[in-house]
């Protein structure tokens, strides 16, 4: 165990489980060991050689200069985590991966907005929601995340309804789907930064999304071995937020 990179994971609190337990079995078989990362918990960055940021709510509103809609469910305790990991964990160097929501913070970190509903914007694209493998998206070539997957087409599944709209700085597409939502995004200034609006943890058994957590522990193991080197470092409480990173 002392020699598998640790990944720092966070996910909903309200329904997060079966996701925080996909992720964490992903990461292993990837060669990692994952641990839960939540609000109001010290963040042990001497303990973190990578971060996955997971699904869940949506992000507040306010983050992107969106509108504000009653209905939605948020967490604004897990957005100001998630601003703060990314803010620290980039500074860090350290290789994250975003899901669905997570793809979406990362792009609102860098100053991205969000589409705040799919159908709204892309009036072709269908209600689609499912944990299956059901839309087919294109992976660009000569993108980080088509040379992971080894695929320019692909099935993955959708369990969101919203999706990136204007671009984060440093980010590129890297994925759309047949309606031209985007799918995936990357930063190529980065060693390994991107997200996908998919969930590649409930399709772990399908070589190519395994290959995503396998990137990450691979991007991961030279942090580790870097971090065993260097002399200890002070922790972070996760309420002290950090500005919004340049690239």
């Amino acid at each position: 165990m002392r020699d598998r990179p640790v990944i720092g994971v966070t996910s909903s609190r309200h329904r997060g489980r079966i996701m925080w337990w996909f992720n964490r079995f992903a990461v292993w078989r990837a060669g990692g060991h994952a641990i839960r990362l939540e609000p109001h918990r010290q963040v042990d960055w001497d303990a973190l050689d990578g971060l996955i940021l997971g699904g869940g709510e949506d992000i507040s509103a306010d983050l992107y200069g969106g509108s504000i809609v009653p209905e939605i469910r948020i967490d604004p305790e897990r957005d100001r985590l998630e601003l703060m990991l990314l803010g620290e964990g980039l500074r860090r160097d350290l290789p994250a991966l975003g899901i669905c929501r997570g793809a979406q913070m990362i792009n609102v970190h860098l100053g991205g907005s969000l589409h705040e509903e799919v159908r709204e914007a892309f009036a072709a694209a269908p209600d689609l929601r499912t944990p299956l493998p059901r839309k087919w998206i294109r992976l660009l070539q000569e993108s980080r995340v088509q040379s992971i997957i080894g695929k320019e087409r692909d099935r993955v599944n959708a369990l969101h309804h919203q999706a990136i709209d204007r671009l984060g700085r440093g980010l590129r597409v890297a994925a759309r789907d047949e309606h031209g939502v985007v799918q995936a995004i990357e930063c190529p200034q980065r060693a390994f930064l991107l997200g996908v609006q998919w969930h590649p943890e409930f399709m772990v058994f399908d070589p190519g999304q395994q290959k995503l957590y396998s990137a990450l522990v691979d991007a991961a193991r030279p942090v580790r071995l870097a971090r065993q080197m260097q002399p200890h470092r002070a922790n972070i409480p996760t309420d002290a937020i950090t500005g919004r990173s340049g690239i």
